[in-house]
């Protein structure tokens, strides 16, 4: 269901407007991107809803799996790939059972204990951390590499580093034996975001092989 994704977008307006934020997402996935989450926190269903129909015409161009973040309502009404879920989320079991099996369904963990859980309840892939402090407006809490390898050891899916995650720091994730990394802002603060998915991903291969 997910075919060795090594650089996972997800992403965060910054203050654009759509026509930039739109335009960032497409140069990312020129770049290279795998896997890309639509994050929306702060709009309203009818709004994500229409965001999300425009971010999947780009995703679909370039064949990226498209993710949404919290709402499994929104993942169905414009057949995104699946559905991301934080802790304070639905369950990924209930989420698995209103999707079904075919679509992807990720989860935030920060500890064994959480990725256990949504591993038994049937994700199908892990974003672990934050491993740094980050700069975006979600609440964070740090994952020490020592947890993130211990998850990786134990979960049988992929599993993705996310947190603060940029070219010069990635080194960090050696002998973890994650599957790729998340990255937010350091594709959509980037001027061009294109050179930096291409560089970002590159390293991430180097990292991780």
């Amino acid at each position: 269901m997910l075919e060795k994704p090594l650089l996972y977008l997800v992403t965060d307006r910054l203050g654009l407007n759509q026509q930039q934020f739109l335009e960032r997402i497409e140069l990312a996935c020129q770049g290279g991107v795998d896997l890309l989450q639509l994050r929306e926190k702060e709009i309203s269903s009818a709004e994500y809803y229409k965001l999300a129909g425009h971010v999947k015409k780009i995703t679909d161009r370039y064949q990226v799996p498209l993710i949404i973040d919290d709402q499994v309502a929104i993942a169905q009404a414009v057949d995104a790939a699946g559905v991301h879920l934080g802790q304070a989320d639905l369950p990924v079991a209930v989420a698995r059972r209103i999707l079904g099996p075919h679509k992807i369904i990720g989860a935030t963990t920060k500890t064994v204990v959480q990725a256990r859980r949504a591993v038994e309840e049937g994700a199908n892939y892990l974003g672990v951390g934050a491993i740094f402090p980050t700069t975006t407006h979600v609440k964070t809490v740090h994952t020490s590499v020592a947890t993130l390898k211990r998850i990786k050891q134990e979960a049988k899916i992929t599993v993705f580093a996310i947190g603060g995650l940029n070219a010069e720091n990635l080194s960090v994730l050696r002998n973890t034996n994650v599957d790729g990394v998340a990255a937010v802002s350091a594709i959509m603060k980037a001027t061009q975001p294109q050179q930096v998915a291409q560089q970002l991903k590159s390293t991430v291969i180097d990292v991780l092989s």
